[in-house]
């Protein structure tokens, strides 16, 4: 059984990744029905919790059905941390994840997300004064280093375990190397295989099929996997992904109606928890994930992308299932997003 301080995960969990302008209330719960065993927030600003931003605030909304879920949060100032940590806290989630990993300028060059892989000490303080003014489970999630030449993602799991943090989820990429490039899962391995270190150890990148999550599980040795590029408009990953281990076999792609269903749900979710206005607008993203190589889609498409009334959007949304009623979609959905 894996656990992270008392939460229990199960012998070896699939974890939802914390995405940016993705893993909101709407896609968390479309994840949760299809088989994740845990789910994380949006990375929260630990400067705009302070400062009462009303954005950071609504990304703190967490639900009973969610749980275990993790609230993920970044930053650099170590008071403006800890007064994040506390507000967090408040809110009363399974764990408090720290960001180390996003590699977006606007937070990197700012000493912070991955911006702390270039001064481990001040990672080590920040982490080690959230730790102590919690009782919640502290989590981390990085990269291997800044870039090839400074991996330091041994050194980091040592020193971030013995200040008291409780699993790390490694992503197996530099920050130099954004999300391009093959993952080196190699380095996890290594993590996961020093005597040293005990607490569960978490592989994130590539991950997009449930061949390769079976691959990965043994040929790795991790406690766990976190996907999240490969559940944008398919999270039915975490099934498929499931079946499989089960079974051997490969679980069937998700029909059309089954697509559409999906894209209803979220869009009537992102309307009741964001209102009409926010709701239509940030659902245009995901459409062409759910709906991706439909044939002769992009007329939908662009109605979906443009309508503003909701009773317009979910009428098109019919048409689309009817319309393709005999169709399926095959591949999942990899294409790079902020995480």
């Amino acid at each position: 059984m894996i656990k992270i301080g008392n939460v229990e995960l199960g012998e070896f969990p699939l974890l939802l990744a914390p995405m940016e302008d993705v893993s909101d209330p709407p896609f968390r719960k479309l994840c949760k029905q299809q088989g994740a065993d845990m789910v994380y927030t949006e990375f929260i600003s630990a400067d705009g919790l302070v400062h009462d931003a009303a954005k950071s605030f609504q990304k703190l909304d967490i639900f009973d059905y969610e749980r275990p879920i993790g609230i993920q949060f970044f930053g650099g100032q170590l008071d403006n941390m800890v007064g994040a940590a506390e507000i967090i806290a408040a809110k009363n989630p399974d764990v408090i994840d720290i960001n180390y990993g996003c590699p977006v300028a606007k937070v990197a060059c700012r000493l912070a997300g991955a911006g702390l892989l270039r001064d481990i000490p001040h990672m080590v303080r920040l982490t080690e004064a959230v730790v102590k003014c919690t009782s919640k489970p502290v989590t981390v999630k990085t990269r291997l280093g800044w870039d090839e030449s400074t991996i330091n993602i041994v050194e980091v799991a040592e020193r971030l375990q013995d200040i008291g943090v409780q699993a790390i989820t490694i992503h197996a990429r530099t920050r130099v190397q954004m999300y391009k490039g093959e993952a080196n899962w190699e380095w996890i391995n290594r993590v996961k295989d020093n005597p040293r270190l005990h607490i569960p150890v978490f592989g994130n990148g590539d991950v997009d099929s449930a061949e390769k999550a079976t691959e990965y599980r043994k040929k790795y040795n991790v406690d766990g996997i976190m996907i999240g590029r490969a559940s944008i408009g398919y999270p039915w990953i975490f099934r498929e992904i499931k079946h499989y281990w089960a079974t051997g076999e490969l679980l069937a792609a998700p029909t059309v109606q089954e697509r559409v269903s999906s894209a209803r749900q979220h869009l009537a979710d992102s309307l009741a928890w964001k209102g009409p206005k926010l709701g239509v607008l940030e659902m245009r993203r995901h459409y062409a994930p759910y709906l991706r190589d439909l044939p002769h889609i992009k007329p939908y498409r662009a109605k979906l992308v443009t309508l503003m009334e909701p009773a317009d959007l979910f009428a098109v949304l019919d048409e689309i299932e009817e319309v393709y009623s005999n169709e399926q979609l095959f591949a999942p959905v990899t294409e790079p997003v902020p995480a």
